[in-house]
Parts: C-alpha cells; sequence; structure tokens
C-alpha cells in the first residue's frame, strides 16, 4: 500500500457537499482507503477570473494503484461531479482534486509531477496537509511538511 496526499477544493455549488462525495467515491473504489481528512478551510482564489472562495482541505489514502491510475480516477470523479475542461487556468470548478505527494516518489511526466509541482507555494495546500501530515518529507525540497508551511505563512498566497 502507497501513503498518498490529495488535495480538495471546491468554490461552486454546494462546496462541503462536492468534497462529501469526493471522498465517498474514492472510498467506493477498489485499492483506495480514506484514512483521514484535514478540518475544511475557507480561502480566497488564486490566480483566475472573479470567484467566489474555496473550501479546501487536504485527504490522506492508503492505495495499491499506481500513481497514474490514481490521477485518472481523481479526473473521473471530477467530470462526474460537473466539473468540465477549463478554457482559462484556475477557473471556478465544483471540485478539483489533486495528487499531491505519492510515497516519497518523484515523477514528472507529460501527464503528472509529484510531487504536485506547486504545493509548497500554497497556503490553502499546506495548511491542511501538515494537520495531517506535519512530519511528512517532501522529497524535492527535503523539508517536513511542517517547514513548508511555516516558510509559506511567511510568503505564499
Amino acid at each position: 500500500m502507497a501513503r498518498v496526499f490529495i488535495g480538495l477544493g471546491s468554490n461552486q455549488g454546494d462546496r462541503p457537499e462536492h468534497l462529501s462525495r469526493a471522498l465517498q467515491a474514492l472510498s467506493a473504489e477498489p485499492g483506495v482507503r480514506v484514512v483521514q481528512m484535514a478540518t475544511i478551510i475557507e480561502t480566497a482564489p488564486v490566480g483566475g477570473p472573479p470567484q467566489g472562495p474555496y473550501l479546501n482541505t487536504a485527504a490522506e489514502l492508503d492505495t495499491t494503484l499506481e500513481p497514474s491510475v490514481l490521477l485518472s480516477l481523481l479526473k473521473r470523479i471530477e467530470r462526474q461531479q460537473g466539473r468540465q475542461p477549463q478554457a482559462e487556468r484556475w477557473s471556478p470548478r465544483p471540485i478539483d482534486l489533486d495528487l499531491l505527494l505519492y510515497d516519497d516518489r518523484i515523477l514528472q511526466d507529460a501527464a503528472l509531477t509529484i510531487p504536485h509541482p506547486r504545493m509548497h507555494q500554497r497556503r490553502f495546500v499546506l495548511e491542511p496537509l501538515a494537520q495531517l501530515a506535519p512530519d511528512v518529507m517532501h522529497p524535492l525540497a527535503q523539508k517536513t511538511i511542517r517547514q513548508l508551511f511555516a516558510e509559506c505563512a511567511l510568503s505564499c498566497a
């Protein structure tokens, strides 16, 4: 089993319901177990067109799925919950699911980068992730999530 962390966000429709439904969909998948979820926080959007605030959280998963298969699952859940392909980056969305960390793997290909390439610059990612995994090491930065969050608290969006 791999220890995986995902970020969840929603700023359209019934935001708490979108987060809950995404976790339920993940839990229903063979080879995926939701271990825990961080507290939900409300955050201002970063970039993109004018839009409403997000609800953000993070979840820890145990999975037997390989990273690319897990990413496909996350994208399928997004589509099932009404997320449309975005013409503009950082557009509003009912649900956003990001694969943040997959054990201590480092992976970069056309479809997937692990660890998530901007997670260390995003307070809305690090704050809930620090609740779940403060001592987990970011495999590229060689700092704990706690350290990254402390640094981000001073300078991040």
